[in-house]
């Protein structure tokens, strides 16, 4: 199991797509884009869902939160069953966030990486993405590393998804 974590527009997509055409086993890959996606398009907007700010901030609530766990347990439980997964996060809340990823883990072998990216840079690429609140790689680029700890952290200011994947499956393997 792999669980990367960073702020929106860091490269986190990227670098998943290139550890899926490195890793020498295949790789199944997640991430909480497919979780809002699949949820209704009732909860995008709603406070007992999850809310995008117009400044880029990302509030969310407590149906959110029940359909997060289960789409937790369930990653967990295919990982438990021997499927390998990567996981695609923005652990908005920090050490919060990555204890319940932790708890449903739990006897799993599991890298944690950090994907890093100056503010600047994430924001440039959320622009030219056109499918990202405007702010929102500027909020998050440094709150959902607080508190988390890493086995490993890549940078993509500089560096390209597949160096950073390359690193990472050098872990793994």
């Amino acid at each position: 199991m792999i669980v990367l974590n960073g702020g929106s527009s860091s490269g986190k997509s990227g670098i998943v797509r290139c550890l899926q055409s490195v890793l020498r086993d295949p790789w199944l890959a997640f991430g909480v884009d497919t979780l809002v996606q699949a949820m209704p398009p009732s909860m995008r907007a709603s406070d007992a869902g999850i809310e995008f700010g117009a400044n880029g901030e990302v509030v969310v609530g407590p149906e959110f939160r029940t359909l997060e766990a289960a789409y937790i347990q369930g990653i967990a439980a295919m990982a438990h069953a021997g499927a390998r997964v990567i996981v695609d996060e923005v652990f908005l809340g920090g050490a919060a966030s990555q204890r319940r990823w932790q708890q449903a883990l739990g006897g799993l072998r599991v890298l944690w990486v950090g994907v890093r990216c100056e503010s600047s840079v994430a924001a440039g690429r959320e622009v030219a993405r056109g499918n990202r609140v405007t702010g929102m790689a500027t909020t998050q680029a440094e709150v959902v590393h607080r508190g988390v700890s890493y086995d490993l952290e890549v940078d993509t200011t500089h560096r390209e998804s597949m160096e950073c994947a390359r690193t990472v499956a050098a872990r793994v393997e």
